[in-house]
């Protein structure tokens, strides 16, 4: 059930006893331990450390002083700020600051790096000036050492870094500006600057555009500063999709928790008054965007690629669509471009647009205008922008990603307009602040020029639009409530801890609403008969908002910490020599999230013998329970038929889930016995089903010089049988044969090989349809996955459980490993399938859930099973009639 990106990587898991000691108070403190805040890394720094004046006299913003202060102090710290916000100037001053304090304690002065785009390091050498800060601009080692060994700050490009050619372990502290450069997961600036900034101490990142897309990429620059691990940050936030690996959305009920964990580490502003600060000079100007669009041809489509023909050509819906759309549109929006700039030749025009294709013929069509391109000298791009910043040139053209971050345009330029509109929403917001910036004067205007077949993408570009000023309210809100002192958000959070108990019984049942390590605490010593739990699997999923979840934990280590509380106590509630049946499966590992490069798998079912073995239990094996394998590999990505023709040695395989069976010693340790055996009627327990569920036995092809005429048999009636009734089928005729590799392959070349408009289908690609079947007696092949409460919870209409328990694994060992009468419990009873099932069995059922909704659902199937167990069936009505009548023969 693993997704894409997230699980964090495997650890050794210590002994819990050396993690968490197991005393009631100390579960409360290990609780308040997971609430996450990111601790200060950094150095005492005090308001008057700060400068209060520049080299031109004028004062420093009270704003850009206290988040200095705020930002050395934590040593790691993100700086998210509105466009104009001076986020220059603050980068410059915390990095000087930072190396000014350690060549006080060691009587030297360190190295500071600060990496910015190409095209804002003048904005950085001028600022720099203000402050009567020494900066150097250098491009490798070799340009450092021609400096003159005397420590101070150094200006370099990102493409410098990328290329190894600057050594970054020499810096003691360094910032990344326009730092929204990490903002996907998978880039190569992102898993290229994570190892190489990891030995330096003191890291910060500045962007105005955090995360204008997804929100789950801010946890990308808190990997980066080491505020929590990426894979653990994404396991802790977000929820995933259990049928499509990468998907994830954060956790509604995560949403105040994750930004208030953002607050402690970033700082999101959107004008000084956010933090309590005069707004005066701060006002952004008005804005109005005005949408073109431009009609063209549509007649000319192509066929699809099947074939069918097409009367006209789609809407651009995907990256290759759009920039297909943007060329064949490309004359009609050139020509709306020189028609608004004719409309205002008296205002000073930029040109944004994406293709050299359109650079080309804006150059043509309006010879006045100057186009910057990655082609061009540094000094060449640096003297257009210069003089077009300076009002000395009226028209610039330009890419998004070459001039859209940090520099500076609204001194001399109201007006912009979008040749074209793409996805990449990031681009578009920067492009448009180069103007609408603290300090323009007039009202800006951004004309955007769009073909009508683009109205998806102008869509999907207002959607991110409205996302992005989401983000912007909430964080201005947070910042408003908590100010830099993030000491109250972490005493509010601890709200989320504990709950009030709750109990409902009936006829044979109790169900407790409650930590289900207060809950087992309070059970019986030796009380419960049989514990059979599907515990959660570590920190793959959170089930509740509460801290006391078990699965909002940050890895291995601290999930088997917490269950350091929990395995005691159940141990002490179980009767000596019964069993707990505790339902597991490994996780899988993604190589983008280990740096491994390819999916491995943590063994956590191992782990889990391990830390029951460690507690008291005695292993007594375990049950796999098979899953479907063309299924798992739509959820994970990591078994797909592609890869494996590409590199066999990446993959492995399927990944069953297993039922441990723990058993806590009987108190006679001379017999093997339990202290209350768990006995078997030798009428209702046959000795062919003992020799059955005693032997062991594994199939084997063998070696064999022909093909087993049975198994052609099989295969002779599949030929015809359409894929649906397959499965089953095939399964179940298969159980009893002798197994021939070559045969059973052949079988599904032959169903796959059907013509392309067969109605009897072909080898499926989102299930298994020739599983094999399972001739040992621990490896069930029959469980019918959709054989939950999830179905009742479907009808209902009413919210699914993540990872329900299904009834024939319940069912199968309430009979095993329980007498009519016991009590079976269940630590983490989910939707209550196991004292459901229990009731059904004639046994007593128990059990605790955190979940209110989940445990609401509970009771009521509890009672709704009692309910219908009350009624007599026809037989009991049939019997009773026997007795009456005996009665009353008696009494004559």
């Amino acid at each position: 059930m693993d997704m894409r990106e997230s699980a964090g990587a495997a650890m050794v898991v210590p002994a819990d006893d050396e993690l968490q000691p197991s005393e009631t108070g100390d579960y409360r403190a290990f609780l308040e331990a997971k609430i996450a805040m990111a601790l200060p890394a950094g150095l005492p720094c005090a308001l008057d450390e700060v400068r209060t004046h520049l080299t031109d006299g004028r004062e420093m913003k009270p704003h850009v002083r206290h988040i200095v202060r705020w930002a050395v102090e934590g040593g790691r710290r993100g700086l998210f700020e509105s466009f104009g916000l001076h986020k220059t100037m603050q980068q410059l001053l915390i990095i000087d600051i930072i190396l000014r304090k350690l060549e006080a304690a060691e009587g030297f002065r360190p190295d500071g790096l600060i990496v910015v785009p190409l095209n804002v390091r003048r904005e950085f050498i001028k600022d720099a000036e203000l402050l009567d800060i020494p900066v150097r601009f250098v491009q490798s080692d070799a340009d450092i050492e021609a400096s003159g060994d005397c420590g101070g700050i150094f200006l370099t490009n990102y493409e410098s870094v990328r290329e190894g050619k600057i050594t970054i372990s020499r810096f003691r502290a360094a910032s990344l500006d326009e730092a929204d450069v990490l903002r996907s997961y998978g880039s190569k600036t992102f898993q290229e600057f994570l190892p190489l900034f990891e030995a330096v101490p003191y890291r910060f990142v500045a962007t105005a555009t955090p995360a204008p897309n997804r929100y789950k990429e801010m946890i990308h620059y808190a990997g980066f500063l080491g505020i929590m691990d990426t894979g653990q940050a994404l396991t802790r936030f977000f929820q995933r999709n259990a049928q499509k690996a990468g998907d994830l959305t954060l956790y509604p009920h995560k949403v105040d928790e994750f930004w208030t964990w953002v607050n402690s580490w970033a700082v999101c502003i959107q004008r000084p008054s956010d933090l309590g600060f005069s707004d005066e000079g701060y006002d952004l100007p008005p804005i109005e965007v005005r949408w073109h669009c431009v009609t063209t041809d549509i007649a000319d489509a192509t066929a699809e690629s099947n074939g069918q023909g097409r009367l006209m050509r789609n809407a651009a819906l995907g990256i290759v669509e759009a920039s297909r759309e943007k060329r064949r549109t490309l004359d009609v929006r050139i020509d709306k471009a020189v028609e608004i700039v004719a409309a205002s030749d008296a205002d000073n025009f930029i040109l944004w647009h994406d293709l050299e294709d359109e650079r080309r013929a804006l150059e043509l069509a309006l010879p006045e205008c100057e186009a910057v391109f990655g082609a061009q000298k540094l000094e060449v791009r640096e003297g257009i922008v210069s003089r077009f910043a300076t009002g000395q040139l009226g028209l610039i053209a330009a890419k998004p990603v070459m001039l859209g971050g940090g520099v500076n345009l609204q001194r001399y330029c109201h007006r912009a307009i979008f040749i074209g509109i793409g996805h990449k929403f990031r681009d578009f917001i920067q492009a448009i602040h180069r103007i609408q910036r603290f300090g323009q004067e007039f009202p800006v205007q951004i004309d955007i020029i769009y073909a009508e077949t683009e109205s998806e993408v102008v869509r999907d570009l207002k959607a991110k639009w409205a996302r992005d000023d989401e983000f912007r309210v909430t964080m201005s809100d947070l910042i408003r409530t908590y100010g830099l002192n993030h000491s109250a958000a972490a005493e509010g959070m601890k709200r989320a801890i504990g709950c009030e108990r709750r109990v409902e019984s009936g006829t044979g049942w109790t169900l407790a609403h409650n930590d289900c390590v207060e809950e087992a605490r309070q059970l019986d010593e030796g009380s419960v008969d049989l514990i059979v739990t599907s515990i959660p699997f570590s920190n793959h999923y959170e089930y509740t908002p509460s801290y006391n979840d078990f699965g909002h934990t940050d890895d291995d280590a601290h999930f088997f910490a917490q269950m350091g509380f929990l395995t005691p106590a159940l141990m002490r509630a179980l009767a000596p020599g019964r069993l707990a049946c505790i339902h597991v499966k490994d996780r899988i590992l993604f190589g983008s999230v280990t740096g491994d490069g390819v999916p491995t798998v943590n063994p956590f079912h191992a782990r889990c013998i391990e830390h029951y073995m460690r507690h008291g239990f005695q292993f007594m094996g375990m049950i796999t329970v098979v899953t479907d394998v063309v299924r798992e590999n739509n959820q994970t990505y990591r078994l797909s038929y592609t890869e494996m023709l590409k590199d066999g040695t990446k993959m492995g395989c399927g990944s069953p889930e297993y039922v441990l069976l723990m058993r806590k010693p009987q108190t006679d340790r001379s017999r093997g016995y339990a202290d209350v055996p768990v006995t078997k009627a030798k009428d209702e327990y046959s000795l062919a089903r003992w020799q059955v569920d005693a032997h062991a036995f594994w199939r084997s092809s063998g070696d064999r010089p022909m093909m087993i005429p049975e198994l052609w048999e099989v295969a002779d009636r599949f030929k015809d049988m359409a894929t649906g009734r397959i499965v089953k089928r095939f399964r179940e005729e298969t159980r009893d044969l002798i197994h021939c590799h070559k045969t059973h392959i052949d079988i599904g070349e032959a169903i796959d090989a059907r013509p392309e408009n067969d109605e009897r289908g072909h080898l499926p690609r989102t299930y298994m349809a020739i599983s094999p079947g399972s001739h040992h007696p621990d490896v069930w092949d029959d469980v019918v996955r959709m054989r939950t409460l999830n179905g009742e919870q479907v009808q209902k209409g009413r919210e699914k459980h993540v990872c329900p328990l299904q009834f024939d694994i319940v069912d199968r060992l309430i009979d095993r490993y329980s007498n009519p009468g016991d009590l079976v419990f269940d630590p983490f009873c989910g939707l209550g399938t196991v004292p459901m099932r229990a009731l059904l069995k004639d046994r007593r059922g128990a059990g605790s859930e955190l979940n209110p909704d989940y445990w609401a659902c509970s009771v009521s199937y509890l009672r709704e099973t009692e309910d219908q167990m009350a009624v007599p069936s026809l037989f009991d009505l049939l019997d009773l009639e026997h007795d009456e009548a005996r009665v009353q023969d008696a009494a004559a």
